[in-house]
């Protein structure tokens, strides 16, 4: 038996770790997301699920912020817009056409 709070037994609702990093994290839909389930390396078309997936992936330890601006060819202040927009507007915040009406 594990005591509370040990690393074997330890285990949120959010997230699964193996070594010290997430293995899965739960995704903007509610489902798994593993590092197979985020979008391709070099996406050019992020709709708004493409960029909730990659900002829960980092929120939850599946990826850290350098390894997805890597990943994706992001700037640190493009991911932090998307976190932005997330946090004050929830999924609809991530839509390139009502930019304009989510600004200060």
């Amino acid at each position: 038996m594990f005591a509370a709070g040990s690393e074997l037994g330890a285990k949120t609702n959010m997230v699964e770790e193996r070594r010290g990093r997430a293995t899965y994290v739960i995704g903007p839909d509610g489902s798994p997301l593993t590092l197979a389930d985020l979008p391709a390396p070099g996406t050019k078309r992020w709709v708004i699920r493409r960029k909730a997936e990659v900002v829960a992936a980092v929120r939850g330890g599946l990826l850290s912020l350098e390894d997805a601006c890597r990943r994706y060819t992001l700037t640190v202040e493009e991911f932090l817009a998307w976190q932005r927009a997330i946090e004050r507007f929830g999924l609809a915040g991530l839509r390139a056409t009502r930019v304009q009406q989510y600004r200060n």
